[in-house]
């Protein structure tokens, strides 16, 4: 900081240094405070700064007769130092305690060091972790509790660490047990209502199917929907199986259970590429190119290809008990899922392979609309000239492109629980607007709605050619 000049950044900065024999017989207690800084405990008035006990077992380790103990107190507010990417929780005061004895590093002490952060009763739905910095997190580093424990209390929290470096007091943003109550209540509701509703969507699908004749390309279209809506179903059950079960099961079964849950989740994402894809085909690339048994060669990818990937997970034993906790370590819910060690599993196979799906998806949905807008305007498709009805239209291919699951990405950590509930509720409802999407738009207009896909066909022929 002096060397670069930066004399408005040393107002957040303040330094203690003493000098402590190696023969020290009792422990060394310094007080800090956010304004006036550390000292010496005999100093300040107790009760109204932090306090630093350091153990007799962190001097007797030391070469050197006499060791410098330096206590710096930082306002990251003023400095702009020690930001995570994405950070939820808040810093106490905004102040960090730095430590160092001597010149080398002090880790895996037996007697731990203790901090004591003074603060006022804090707020309700807030829980206070002792953090330190980490320069190995990330690309600039980041908060890690690893080696420090926690005890909180109506006038302080104590911090307990094994080693020192850089400390400070997060207050994030804690799940109590009646939120999660409530979010699990609304969660096993709203797979009940989807999993009716895809029984619905599945029956009309097969009902029309039977009932009218189609084109070729309509009946592939209706038998890509029964199969989305299928994994939809079978992922809504699994889940509903996983959170009842789950807990009380032998561990064999548990992870069987975590297994296909995954299996479900990664068919559902499967079958909504797929339907990506055939709409790509339909509006992008020329239509009327047969595939001999194209049906069934989608099926095989989209039921044939998870089972490779759970297959896989499960031979290095990634599937088992998954505990959701708070920031108390507080368990609130039991699942059958992929373990804490096997986190990786799951980044790859499921927040990678959705987010590579979802950009596919996003892409093909800008240009059918576009394609769609293009011939509202030379007035081919007759039954969606009203708003209503296009704007129906581009709901029900949202939805079929999985549009909702992107809602994942937002709920970083516990404070984005109104996004939770949020991709909660629309997924239940994605089984509703798929069977209201299917009924508008196959029936009872099934005439229009084959004469509409066909003009589209001869349509893109006609252009194709030409080009």
């Amino acid at each position: 900081l002096l060397q670069s000049g930066q004399h408005s950044c040393l107002a957040g900065l303040k330094t203690l240094l003493l000098n402590v024999s190696r023969a020290v017989t009792r422990d060394v207690l310094i007080t800090f405070s956010p304004t006036a800084g550390p000292s010496r405990l005999n100093t300040t008035e107790k009760g109204k700064a932090g306090k630093i006990h350091l153990p007799r077992e962190i001097f007797r380790s030391l070469s050197s007769q006499t060791v410098s103990v330096v206590v710096t107190v930082l306002n990251i507010q003023q400095l702009g130092m020690f930001k995570e990417v994405n950070q939820t929780a808040q810093v106490l005061d905004n102040t960090v305690v730095g430590i160092t004895v001597g010149e080398s590093s002090i880790s895996g002490l037996q007697d731990p060091v203790q901090l004591t952060f003074a603060h006022r009763q804090l707020p309700h739905g807030v829980t206070p972790q002792c953090v330190f910095w980490d320069l190995s997190k990330g690309h600039a580093g980041g908060w890690h509790s690893s080696g420090c424990v926690t005890q909180p209390g109506d006038k302080g929290t104590v911090c307990s660490c094994d080693h020192l470096t850089f400390f400070t007091l997060l207050l994030n943003p804690a799940l109590d047990g009646s939120t999660a109550k409530a979010f699990m209540a609304v969660a096993t509701a709203g797979c009940g209502v989807a999993m009716a509703f895809s029984i619905f969507t599945i029956a009309f699908c097969i009902f029309i199917r039977c009932r009218f004749r189609f084109e070729e390309t309509v009946r592939i279209n209706l038998g890509l929907h029964v199969n989305l809506v299928g994994s939809l179903f079978l992922l809504n059950l699994a889940f509903l199986l996983n959170s009842g079960l789950s807990g009380r099961t032998h561990p064999r079964t548990c992870r069987v259970l975590g297994g296909l849950t995954h299996y479900s989740l990664l068919c559902c994402f499967t079958w909504t590429a797929l339907e990506g894809c055939q709409l790509y085909l339909l509006f992008v690339k020329v239509l009327g190119i047969y595939i001999h048994h194209y049906l069934a060669k989608l099926c095989l990818i989209g039921w044939g290809f998870p089972i490779l990937v759970v297959g896989a997970a499960g031979v290095i034993g990634s599937y088992g008990e998954y505990s959701i906790q708070n920031m108390d370590h507080q368990v609130i819910a039991h699942l059958c899922w992929i373990t804490s060690k096997h986190l990786l599993v799951h980044y790859i196979t499921n927040c990678g392979y959705f987010g590579l799906i979802f950009l596919f998806n996003m892409a093909v949905f800008g240009v059918v609309t576009q394609k769609s807008c293009s011939l509202q305007g030379t007035g081919a498709v007759q039954g969606y000239r009203k708003p209503w009805k296009v704007a129906l239209v581009a709901a029900g291919l949202f939805c079929l492109l999985g549009a909702t699951w992107a809602l994942a990405f937002l709920t970083y950590g516990i404070s984005s629980m109104p996004v939770l509930y949020l991709f909660t509720i629309l997924n239940s409802l994605q089984g509703i607007f798929i069977f209201i999407w299917l009924v508008l738009l196959y029936y009872p207009k099934t005439k229009e709605t084959t004469a509409s896909l066909s003009y589209i066909i001869r349509h893109d022929k006609t252009t194709t050619a030409s080009q």
